[in-house]
């Protein structure tokens, strides 16, 4: 699939190069291959570079760097914008497997005792940074501050570290853990491979920050395709601080992140995130947080400069943080078709910013068709989510939730999506939602009636604060929803009017008080479930066919509007009405079915959903 993708991609971009030149302009392409390439070479197919990094530094707008087979262990930090016309492209060869890692390979492993090994690593290997003499830290880790950036890897996976020597020598000699100690010159690194021969199998360990992130904001229209990218000493990434990825865009414009796979960071895959200033990791409250956006403010932060990324069709795993993460710089950006899992289960640190997706401030952002799972908080949208779009997701075996939205004024419509872990969600006090044609098995957070922190507000469709406001519950739509656990009641107690009609409540679930046109199958015993097969993954449910009735088809024009801004859900991107469900089957506008799929008759359902 990814290489269809790249084919079209290519062919696409190359015809737009075609068209948008100037007159007497003319782009080209750069070849590098890391076992033929020379960074001396002129860079074409017969005399390539070696490094991704050198093509970096030749490229002007409307270049396209193509990248060989081969492993390819550097930092990439572009320093040339491209144009939203002409954007510079790195891109992997057609068919080719090119892997940029953040890593060094290590062989010099001096056996110990039973499964100990050490290694001494001349700090020359890191540079200026050394992730083993770097600790996880900043505004709102929870705990975990002994951990290193770095990480020991064997055969690509990472073994968990542990605090002191004497918990990896003599409590843990027969499980796969390190430990290291960074001295003046040298780095120490004992670790147990158990059984493993450290110099004859694959031992890597983190030496670089990122993989593919420039040094410098502002670095625009930059595409990159089709590159297995992994093994980077990521910091934490809380939204008061600069944000460094495996990959990420560093506060610019126009970014196209799209059919590479990300993984083995040790905090976040890709990040949209802010720049980093002297507040960074300082700034750990509500009003601290205030004082970031309005510094971003001064900073560019508005459409012109920052965000309209697209990320699409990306794998992001095995990450200790978040899949993909962004404070401010995800405005007016899409988030689809991508798959995301394995994200914070290692728990060796935590803090308040795990989850599969994470972003601060996703105004008029569209978050379409991505597949999350196995992670510790699957979506979590925090703070001036505005004009946001959830549309057709999947989400299941989500550890701690599913979705959160957190202190959020809205609006923010969530529609379609198979929302299937059975944990909590924390959406209580956010106001100007609207939940339509959504499949819920998870329990509402009983979070009171009220948040007491003073959150922006945003203009409509920008990003100038027009007031600060507090938290209460409720201004709330829910249609047409199939809850197959959630206990709606407690929004009887909001402060602000909430509107439930025309849901369909299974097993424990419970309706809210002044619902309309709802339905309670209170002895319904069966389950949703996402399972694995070797072409995809398929949903198996059991489904009471009695739940299909006369259902109105949503129009958003009916949604009505976040009163705190006094911004529609109606905006450019989002549809007029619901006449399709999340696999893009039209729904019956006579007698349809609740939730997020039309089914086409009851009982027991395989379905393929991604």
């Amino acid at each position: 699939m990814k290489k269809n993708h790249l084919t079209t991609a290519r062919h696409m971009l190359g015809l737009s190069l075609l068209l948008s030149l100037p007159l007497g302009g003319m782009a080209r392409d750069y070849h590098v291959s890391a076992s033929a390439g020379h960074d001396n070479a002129t860079g074409t197919r017969q005399a390539p570079l070696k490094t991704i990094s050198e093509a970096a530094t030749r490229v002007k707008p409307g270049d396209v760097v193509i990248v060989h087979e081969g492993v390819y262990r550097e930092h990439v930090a572009p320093t040339q914008s491209g144009t939203e016309k002409n954007p510079i492209v790195f891109m992997a060869a057609e068919g080719e497997r090119v892997e940029v890692k953040g890593s060094e390979e290590i062989k010099n492993w001096k056996h110990l005792d039973r499964n100990t090994w050490l290694a001494k690593v001349p700090n020359s290997t890191f540079g200026t940074f050394n992730p083993y003499a770097d600790t996880i830290h900043g505004d709102w880790l929870a705990k975990g501050s002994w951990c290193h950036t770095g990480e020991v890897y064997l055969n690509d996976v990472a073994l968990a570290e542990v605090p002191s020597l004497d918990s990896l020598m003599i409590g843990g000699a027969d499980s796969p853990h390190w430990f290291a100690r960074a001295g003046k010159d040298t780095t120490y690194i004992w670790a147990n491979f158990i059984g493993a021969d450290p110099n004859k199998q694959l031992v890597e360990i983190n030496a670089r920050q990122s993989v593919f992130y420039p040094d410098m904001p502002f670095v625009n229209h930059i595409h990159v395709k089709g590159f297995h990218m992994s093994q980077a000493a990521t910091p934490w990434a809380p939204p008061t601080a600069e944000q460094p990825g495996v990959i990420g865009t560093h506060w610019s414009k126009g970014w196209v992140i799209e059919d590479n796979v990300v993984s083995h960071s040790k905090c976040v895959g890709i990040t949209l995130g802010k720049y980093g200033d002297e507040w960074d990791n300082r700034a750990e409250s509500a009003e601290g947080y205030v004082g970031t956006v309005e510094r971003a403010l001064k900073n560019k932060w508005d459409k012109k400069h920052i965000g309209s990324h697209i990320v699409r069709r990306n794998e992001v795993m095995h990450c200790g943080q978040a899949g993909i993460a962004g404070s401010l710089g995800a405005i007016f950006s899409t988030i689809s078709d991508n798959e995301i899992h394995d994200i914070g289960l290692t728990q060796q640190f935590w803090g308040y910013e795990v989850a599969g997706i994470k972003f601060h401030a996703a105004v008029d952002a569209l978050i379409s068709h991505n597949h999350v799972h196995h992670t510790e908080g699957g979506i979590w949208l925090d703070w001036m989510t505005q004009g946001t779009h959830i549309t057709r997701n999947v989400l299941h075996d989500n550890r701690v939730q599913d979705f959160s939205l957190e202190v959020n004024h809205g609006p923010i419509l969530v529609d379609n999506n198979l929302f299937l872990s059975h944990e909590l969600a924390q959406i209580k006090l956010s106001q100007g939602v609207a939940f339509v044609n959504n499949t819920i098995a998870w329990q509402i957070w009983p979070t009171g009636v009220k948040d007491d922190r003073e959150t922006p507000f945003l203009e409509p469709h920008g990003t100038a604060i027009m007031g600060l406001h507090d938290c209460p519950c409720g201004n709330a739509v829910y249609r047409n929803n199939l809850f197959l656990r959630a206990d709606m009641t407690p929004y009887d107690a909001c402060l602000l009017p909430v509107r439930l009609a025309d849901n369909q409540y299974a097993g424990e679930a419970r309706p809210a008080k002044d619902e309309t046109n709802s339905a309670v199958d209170a002895s319904y015993k069966g389950e949703f479930k996402v399972v694995k097969e070797t072409d995809g993954w398929y949903l198996t449910a059991d489904v009471n066919g009695d739940w299909k009735r006369s259902r109105p088809v949503v129009k958003t024009s009916e949604l009505g509007m976040a009163t705190i801004p006094g911004q529609a859900f109606t905006r450019k991107g989002v549809p007029a009405d619901f006449t399709k469900d999340c696999l893009g089957n039209k729904r019956n506008k006579k007698s349809a079915w609740p939730g997020a799929i039309e089914f086409q008759s009851g009982g027991k359902q395989k379905i393929k959903i991604f």
